[in-house]
């Protein structure tokens, strides 16, 4: 989807232009699979660059973050569990939600009993698919709907994850609005969420157009705007930026500020609607 850029000073753009600006802009981040490293993180950044002028930053794996190391790079290709028939009764292909983050590759046939050890549902919201990761446990798993897994008969299934995790980097991005001072304002907002619009498609699009709007601004504050990976993203700032700490006289994290109430115009957006209200 083309993201369309408004003016820095938001000249002659009303509300509602500058709320469908932001709208548009979630939209095409939904569909990327991100995850804490990976593809779809330099996906992600290409995107917000068209409306912040982002200087990227890469960190390899291994590197020590204080107590933390940047762990391995996650790839994902396709994802499937398959009933006798020879049909997907789980698709990777549909939501990239389907997939426990970070699991190893496997493929074989297992029976029901063990495919229900490694999927993961919602009994209390039976119609959802949860959002899980094992970025530091080596184990695979899914994701579904409870409703999908009690209608699944006694069989043995084909389960496939095409993954790969190898030596890569962490991904973040970061603008920096020069105040008259030095002292900063730090807003940040996580980068590692796949399709969940409210958490965190929202705080990426806020974000980027806020950085976008205050561009030839004066402003007493220096605004940084970073984008990152949760938790890892933030601790590779501040490993590189141990000096600049002591400037940081204000932080906020932004996420979860979608808008629930307003109303689905298509199929497309009444999928995203939805996740956003949950």
């Amino acid at each position: 989807m083309e993201v369309r850029v408004l003016d820095s000073n938001m000249t002659g753009a009303g509300e509602t232009d500058v709320g469908q600006a932001m709208y548009e802009l979630a939209s095409s981040l939904f569909p990327i699979c991100r995850s804490l490293t990976g593809q779809g993180v330099r996906d992600t950044l290409d995107v917000l660059a068209q409306t912040v002028e982002l200087q990227r930053r890469a960190v390899a794996t291994g590197t020590p973050l204080f107590d933390w190391v940047v762990p391995p790079e996650w790839t994902i290709r396709d994802a499937f569990i398959k009933a006798p028939d020879g049909k997907r009764v789980l698709d990777f292909s549909a939501s990239n939600l389907h997939v426990v983050g970070y699991s190893m590759p496997i493929r074989r046939l297992i029976d029901l009993a063990e495919l229900k050890r490694h999927v993961f549902t919602l009994p209390d919201q039976p119609d959802l698919i949860p959002y899980r990761t094992s970025y530091y446990g080596r184990t695979w798993g899914f994701c579904m709907s409870h409703t999908k897994l009690m209608s699944l008969p006694d069989a043995v299934y084909e389960v496939c994850i095409d993954s790969e995790l190898k030596d890569g980097q962490l991904d973040y991005g970061e603008y920096i609005h020069r105040g008259r001072t030095e002292d900063e304002i730090l807003l940040t907002t996580h980068i590692c969420h796949p399709s969940l619009a409210n958490d965190n498609c929202s705080g990426l699009a806020l974000l980027a157009m806020l950085a976008n709007a205050m561009r030839g601004r004066d402003t007493r504050y220096t605004y940084r705007f970073l984008f990152a990976p949760g938790t890892l993203g933030p601790l590779a700032w501040l490993s590189a930026n141990e000096g600049r700490v002591g400037r940081v006289k204000h932080g906020i994290a932004v996420s979860c500020v979608g808008d629930g109430e307003a109303r689905p115009t298509s199929a497309a957006d009444a999928t995203m609607r939805s996740s956003i209200a949950s």
